[in-house]
């Protein structure tokens, strides 16, 4: 099972809660600028439709992202992208944050020298 939206698919992993990586999903393509401030979502149905989820699981992302802050509700319209930019920019750091201490416990759990770690470090540096 896979979260598609135009080009871009993301392969759900089965050990992780669904609804969790859906979350995950809508806001990295957000701060990357696939979602814009103020977009309209598609519907509960849309969206579980073209995920292949039930519409229970999007209906929960979707009120656990408006309760984040992430995206509001407009009655009768559907769920929109928050307005607040400094909410976007937020979320990037936290997801960057997370990706770094995700990158971080990974290498510390290969035990590598520092020699190592530094080259390694040394990698990373070239690349930005």
């Amino acid at each position: 099972m896979s979260i598609k939206a135009g080009r871009v698919s993301h392969k759900l992993d089965p050990t992780r809660p669904i609804y969790l990586q859906i979350m995950e999903e809508i806001k990295k393509r957000t701060v990357r600028g696939q979602y814009k401030t103020g977009e309209q979502l598609p519907s509960v149905r849309e969206q579980a439709k073209e995920i292949g989820v039930n519409p229970n699981t999007i209906a929960r992302v979707y009120m656990e992202l408006e309760r984040d802050g992430f995206i509001f509700t407009r009655r009768g319209q559907g769920s929109f992208i928050t307005e607040e930019s400094g909410r976007i920019e937020k979320e990037r750091e936290k997801l960057a944050d997370d990706a770094t201490k995700r990158f971080i416990k990974e290498i510390m759990d290969l035990s590598l020298h520092n020699g190592h770690k530094g080259n390694l470090l040394d990698k990373i540096r070239k690349e930005f």
